[in-house]
This record gives structure tokens, C-alpha cells and sequence, in this order.
């Protein structure tokens, strides 16, 4: 896979950077790869946005890669502050949005940032 590689951020600077490149990822449709517990997920991400507590989430199709539901593919929510790792796979587009796809995330109540 090729791709740019952005290591887990805890400053507000880098949490914009990641921030831009999950927007990007989110508007041309580009898979991630990231580190987030149990282990290293493929997923396709939907919408980015903002929870009631002020938590940024991201909600994607998992692809590939181990879930602590066990589910290992489909709908998951992830929370950005315990991402360990970001890899952009510029190179492995997807098409058209996954099934059961809504728009206006509810769990993203306090704002959409980008959304399919």
C-alpha cells in the first residue's frame, strides 16, 4: 500500500493535520489503515464529526483487520483520541457509500465536519 503515515497526535496543530486528512480521505474517497485497538483495521470513512461530549468520531466500514465486538467487518464508530496511527491508502479508492449509510451522523451531535 502506499501511502502517507501519520503517527498518533496529542498537540492541537497535529489534531488539525489529522483532522484535514480524514476530511480529505472522507471527500476523494480513500481507504484508511489505522492502529486502533485490538490491531490494524481497513476501513472506509463515512462522516467525521463531533459527539455530545466534544469528542471527535469517526464513523467508517471496516474492511479488514480485528473489532473488540468481534464483528470484523461492518459499521463501526472510532474516537480519534485513541487512534494510535493513520495510513492514507491514496491509491485504494472506494465507489459508492456502504448500506445503511445515514448522513447526519446522531452520534455526531455537536457538528459534522465531512460527511459522504
Amino acid at each position: 500500500m502506499a501511502g502517507q503515515f501519520i503517527e498518533k497526535h496529542t498537540k492541537a496543530a497535529n489534531a488539525t493535520e489529522l483532522l484535514g486528512i480524514i476530511r480529505k480521505a472522507i471527500n476523494d474517497r480513500m481507504r484508511l489503515v489505522i492502529d486502533y485497538a485490538p490491531g490494524l483495521r481497513t476501513i472506509e470513512p463515512h462522516a467525521l464529526g463531533i459527539s455530545a461530549d466534544g469528542s471527535y468520531l469517526l464513523r467508517a466500514y471496516q474492511t479488514k483487520g480485528p473489532s473488540s465486538s468481534k464483528e470484523e467487518t461492518g459499521w463501526k464508530l472510532f474516537r480519534l483520541d485513541k487512534f494510535n496511527s493513520l495510513a492514507v491508502a491514496e491509491v485504494d479508492r472506494f465507489g459508492i457509500s456502504r448500506p445503511g449509510y445515514r448522513k447526519d451522523d446522531s452520534a455526531m451531535p455537536s457538528g459534522i465536519i465531512a460527511q459522504l
